[in-house]
């Protein structure tokens, strides 16, 4: 493999971390926001929109490194 897929994967693997615990701060608002409702509390709603954002955003971007990685290895499998 090239030094190229190397660090494909290295971002890949940092990003995927974030992600994870992305997505395990997210459902921890889930679980403190059961019992509102939305808009009740202004600031704990923006949190939410905020964060689930965020989450939508690094999702996109990690896949897009999933995507480039599956790229560098079909590359790599023509030559």
């Amino acid at each position: 493999m090239s030094v190229d897929s190397g660090s494909a994967r290295n971002k890949f693997r940092s990003r995927f971390v974030v992600e994870i615990v992305l997505i395990a701060v997210l459902a921890i608002y889930m679980a403190l926001a059961k019992g509102q409702v939305v808009g009740e509390d202004l600031v704990f709603t923006v949190i939410g929109a905020g964060l689930m954002a965020l989450v939508t955003y690094w999702t996109l971007h990690t896949l897009r490194d999933g995507l480039e990685i599956i790229a560098l290895q079909v590359r790599g499998l023509k030559h």
